[in-house]
């Protein structure tokens, strides 16, 4: 499933192609793929048709394109789920073929870029879009990251969005605020970490890694660190997930690709996930994976040793 750094990349390739651009026609090809969408709020298409878009702005995995052009637009966001197989792709409309499994194709009008087209991919349709309506923000801050670019939209975000806390590489993410939930919970850490109430972005991969870095095991009960070491933590999931960023998020199979088609490169820098059975980069000895919410948890048993 996309996580922060792959969603982020899809963002910064959306963002300098979208920014300012009308929207000239929508084709929803696959009504399931608007199941987040409230109908009774309006008809996507005409909802969407004519509208000028404002920013790509992105919390945790939650990717959104602020509206305007009139009372109907003002205040509402195509709101953007990836689930487990979608992508969002930039295309000229001398594009050659179709892709196989477009589910919604928006065509733009760009000031500076001319026609373009964003289609919205998705094999298995666990991903959406919708138009939703901008509430402000809890904390009265930016609601995520957009590139600088501000609007009245700005201290706001999509009402899908706003029970998601902020990610750990957002300004306005509250290291305090963490250590606290921390110490108020104990149920396992890694648990907490995919808690997107309490953080968000971080998903299995990134946890497993972080974990590793500080040689943490993903059952200890997160109320039993010290602040000093869910600091430690902390620091150490922002480093992971900003690797991951610089190098392009992590790909396992075709189905990840940012805007231009491209694959991520993280999976070759992977300590932890995925190398059940292989040494322990920092000490040698056969990692390990154990089942885990319906997914598994990799790490090794002599330096995440649960205590």
């Amino acid at each position: 499933m996309p996580e922060l750094p792959e969603v982020e990349m899809v963002r910064a390739g959306l963002a300098p192609a979208v920014t300012g651009a009308m929207v000239s026609a929508v084709e929803v090809l696959e009504p399931r793929s608007l199941k987040r969408h409230d109908a009774a709020s309006g008809d996507f298409e005409t909802l969407l048709t004519g509208a000028r878009i404002d920013a790509a702005v992105r919390r945790g995995k939650f990717l959104w394109l602020p509206l305007s052009g009139d009372e109907r637009r003002d205040g509402r966001a195509v709101v953007g789920h990836l689930g487990m197989s979608g992508q969002m792709l930039l295309r000229t409309p001398d594009h050659p073929g179709d892709d196989a499994h477009a589910r919604v194709r928006v065509h733009l009008e760009h000031p500076e870029h001319g026609e373009l087209r964003v289609d919205f991919v998705d094999q298995r349709i666990f991903g959406s879009l919708a138009i939703d309506r901008l509430v402000p923000t809890a904390d009265g801050e930016i609601g995520g990251f957009s590139d600088g670019v501000t609007g009245e939209w700005a201290r706001q975000v999509p009402a899908q969005v706003a029970h998601i806390a902020r990610d750990p590489l957002d300004p306005a993410f509250s290291e305090r605020a963490f250590v606290a939930a921390l110490a108020k919970r104990g149920t396992a850490i890694k648990r907490v970490l995919l808690d997107q109430g309490v953080v968000s972005g971080i998903g299995n991969i990134y946890a497993d890694e972080s974990l590793w870095a500080v040689r943490l095991h993903g059952e200890q009960p997160a109320s039993s660190l010290s602040s000093r070491r869910a600091r430690e933590l902390l620091g150490a999931v922002r480093e992971v997930l900003g690797k991951a960023l610089a190098e392009g998020g992590t790909s396992f199979d075709a189905q990840y690709v940012n805007v231009n088609g491209a694959s991520g490169y993280f999976e070759h820098s992977l300590n932890a996930y995925g190398r059940a059975g292989k040494p322990c980069p920092r000490c040698g000895t056969a990692m390990v994976r154990e089942q885990f919410m319906n997914r598994g948890s990799h790490f090794c048993p002599r330096c995440q040793r649960l205590r």
